[in-house]
């Protein structure tokens, strides 16, 4: 799937909600759970569950990338399921300190 800025996908097998915020370039897989991430007015495939070892789920607000920093992800709906990008889960983003005030 090509994802493009501004996309909105949700979670097959569970209540995850998502807004891609930087895009990569070309086709990814983007999973949660072990299924393919799919438009959020889309309705997910009967009887999907999540597979063994991708139970994690994503935290609302916070924003997830890719070992390269080549994608950026902002949950919007909190749901159980490991995210992942071509069959690598993607990591929290940590935030930027703030510059110390003298």
């Amino acid at each position: 799937m090509e994802l493009t800025t501004g996309a909105r996908l949700r979670s097959q097998v569970g209540t995850t909600e998502l807004i891609v915020v930087k895009p990569p370039a070309g086709d990814v897989d983007l999973r949660c759970g072990g299924h393919p991430m799919v438009a959020l007015d889309a309705e997910p495939e009967a009887g999907l569950e999540i597979e063994a070892g991708l139970e994690e789920g994503a935290q609302i607000g916070k924003r997830y990338t890719d070992a390269a920093g080549e994608l950026e992800l902002l949950i919007t709906k909190a749901g159980p399921g490991t995210l992942t990008i071509d069959g690598v889960p993607v990591q929290l983003k940590e935030a930027k300190p703030l510059p110390a005030s003298d």
